[in-house]
């Protein structure tokens, strides 16, 4: 399903008009890539932007303040900066693996982004399996970080990837069970049945106790997933360097870089949608004027996006025996307990039904 702005229903009859309707059909999804590929451009170089201002604001510090009004340009120009830098490696690094590897962690962020309901109208791709093909693609990622590692034939990369496996490959079931509670209260994969179930009130509310629970493991596994800190042990300064992309310069580094900005946005999307109604404003305010569904969803991902900021700034890094500890002694237990705690309630009718 195809974006369905008025506008671009104008579009799309004014292309099929022009020319027969194969090649209208693959200039129509030509433009809806370029699209896409414009929000992941600007969402991560002003993500960027938001972390060093929320940094600053935590540490008591100004900030970017200085190229553009408030520092608004700064990441244009650190973009401009890494575009200009020449592209460095080891001489006995595996070159294919090496240059393929930044493209698995970019398409992989990419490909998620493309089926979330921005709006009721703005959703490039509705399948019946969203949820499952968000977990699924969010999986791939790691295989970039992985090749990364292990391809640029330095033990401090390669130690961060592996790190990064057995980080992804432990939190993915935290933030998997977390959504397989909520899909058990909406009967649905499909991300805009999801939202429609949410018409009159937030999963968060209809839950109860257990889409809380629920919601709070998401946030942490969540976070763990993208390699954040206090779980930034894929890249731990202070013992391995850069970690994974350590060989990696310019655009390559970017690539890496950028990417775990956005999967920071995919993370609080997905909880945007799941649990707090997508575009859905509080109690259907303003719901009657569709365009006006893109600024409530993005501003709920904001504030989780905030929220994953939060944790950064004021955590400090765990262990790496307290990292595994934390998910397969506490959060995953306590998850399936949940799972079957929102199965008891819906069995005996005890959800909330708006």
């Amino acid at each position: 399903m195809f974006l369905k702005f008025s506008i671009t229903k104008t579009i799309h009859d004014w292309l099929f008009e022009l020319m027969p309707a194969g090649v209208a059909g693959v200039v129509e999804m030509i433009l809806i890539a370029v699209v896409y590929l414009l929000i992941f451009a600007v969402a991560g170089l002003y993500l960027v932007l938001l972390e060093r201002r929320v940094a600053a604001w935590f540490q008591l510090r100004l900030g970017p303040n200085r190229v553009g009004y408030q520092g608004l340009l700064q990441t244009m120009a650190d973009a401009l900066k890494l575009v200009s830098k020449e592209l460095t490696g080891t001489e006995k690094a595996d070159k294919f693996l090496y240059n393929l590897a930044p493209y698995f962690v970019i398409v992989t962020s990419l490909m998620a982004l493309s089926v979330f309901p921005f709006s009721e109208e703005f959703q490039a791709f509705d399948i019946n399996i969203g949820i499952f093909f968000l977990t699924a693609i969010s999986s791939i990622g790691v295989i970039g970080i992985l090749l990364g590692g292990w391809s640029s034939n330095n033990k401090f990369a390669l130690i961060g990837a592996m790190r990064s496996g057995v980080q992804t490959i432990s939190y993915e079931l935290s933030v998997g069970l977390s959504l397989l509670t909520m899909v058990l209260l909406t009967e649905s994969l499909q991300l805009s049945e999801i939202v429609a179930v949410q018409k009159n009130g937030w999963l968060i509310v209809q839950g109860h106790i257990p889409a809380v629970i629920a919601f709070v493991i998401f946030m942490i596994a969540g976070t763990a997933e993208t390699n954040r800190a206090p779980f930034d042990l894929v890249e731990a300064e202070s013992e391995l360097g850069a970690g994974f992309h350590t060989e990696y310069s310019g655009m390559k580094f970017a690539y890496f870089f950028l990417a775990e900005f956005i999967n920071m946005f995919i993370i609080a999307a997905i909880g945007t949608t799941v649990f707090f109604g997508a575009w859905l404003s509080p109690f259907g305010i303003t719901d009657s004027i569709p365009w006006l569904g893109v600024f409530w969803f993005l501003g709920k991902t904001l504030l989780l996006v905030f929220l994953m900021m939060w944790f950064r700034w004021t955590f400090p890094r765990l262990r790496v025996d307290q990292l595994l500890r934390l998910e397969w002694k506490y959060l995953l237990p306590i998850n399936l307990f949940n799972l079957v705690f929102m199965a008891g309630l819906i069995w005996l009718g005890l959800t909330i039904k708006f």
